[in-house]
């Protein structure tokens, strides 16, 4: 059955449930974005902590560039979850990552909502499908996974469950983009999803260099701002990879580097580097960089780093 939701271009009330640092986040992210948004918590002090959060933010979000008609004051604060989702057009649930909570709020929030909206969820480790099982209306709840804080890191992860429309994920990752997010809409549910993968697999062998006095923790920061992490901001690991094998591109890399796999150098084991895999790596670089030659992405990384450590020295000179 084919579900029709109005059009993210239409949305104009949020409602976001939970004021913590997510869900204040994402009420100063909609704030910035143009929208009116209805806040609910139900701690006694949430409205007085947002609200400060909001106040913090806005110099920035200022600086950013705000929406038309962006103001702090379009935030209303709703005595009761009921009431905060009344009349929204969108809701966004950032509740403490407990399970039990998760499924009661968003249970809750689907009896209490308008019909044709869709509901998501901050969660940054539980799946829909988990979340979803008691919900009237378990077809229009997505997770948008955001990172901290909402207001400034631009990433979303978008995913449904096993019960959610397509169409629903689809909505959300277009209204998110509208609101100026990066959005990576997932075509499976990935416990932790995809960006707190790949950073936890970072943070664990980090921790594990550590115990094993292999490293301390200044040189692991180090190792990551003054290396890897100046390519990061433009090159993610696979075009960065793909660079590392010069004109011959991913499929050199692989076979330079491929063996290295096998090598003891991390906890993590690595899958088997198949025909299949090389193939889709290759063809998937090929796909990311639209097939430009290798030495224009290299001068394009080139000049991305210089202008990088020229903002991270103006920063670190201004603050000393």
């Amino acid at each position: 059955m084919t579900i029709s939701f109005p059009s993210p271009h239409e949305v104009r009330t949020v409602a976001c449930i939970g004021a913590g640092v997510i869900g204040g986040g994402w009420v100063a992210h909609f704030l910035a974005r143009g929208y009116d948004v209805v806040m609910w918590d139900p701690a006694p002090d949430s409205a007085d902590k947002v609200r400060r959060l909001v106040d913090n933010a806005w110099p920035t979000l200022t600086e950013l560039g705000l929406a038309e008609g962006a103001r702090p004051d379009r935030l209303q604060i709703a005595p009761t979850l009921e009431e905060a989702v009344a009349q929204a057009d969108f809701v966004q649930e950032s509740a403490p990552e407990i399970l039990d909570v998760k499924i009661d709020l968003l249970n809750r929030i689907d009896a209490a909502a308008p019909p044709s909206i869709v509901i998501s969820s901050s969660t940054s480790g539980y799946s829909m499908t988990e979340m979803q099982i008691t919900a009237p209306h378990p077809n229009r709840l997505v997770v948008g996974h955001p990172f901290n804080p909402p207001y400034l890191v631009p990433l979303v992860e978008v995913v449904g469950g096993e019960k959610t429309s397509p169409e629903a994920v689809a909505w959300a990752s277009q209204f998110f983009a509208l609101t100026g997010k990066s959005v990576i809409t997932m075509d499976k549910e990935v416990p932790g999803f995809i960006a707190n993968r790949l950073q936890e697999a970072l943070w664990r062998e980090a921790l594990h260099m550590i115990s094993a006095g292999e490293a301390t923790v200044e040189q692991i920061d180090q190792a990551v701002t003054d290396g890897p992490g100046l390519r990061w901001p433009f090159h993610g690991p696979m075009t960065t990879f793909h660079l590392a094998g010069g004109e011959g591109g991913m499929a050199h890399a692989l076979e330079h580097f491929g063996p290295s796999l096998e090598s003891p150098w991390s906890r993590l084991m690595s899958p088997p580097l198949t025909e299949n895999l090389q193939a889709t790596l290759i063809d998937g670089v090929e796909k990311l960089t639209d097939a430009r030659p290798t030495s224009d992405l290299i001068r394009e990384r080139d000049r991305c780093m210089v202008a990088v450590i020229r903002a991270i020295e103006g920063i670190r000179g201004a603050s000393s």
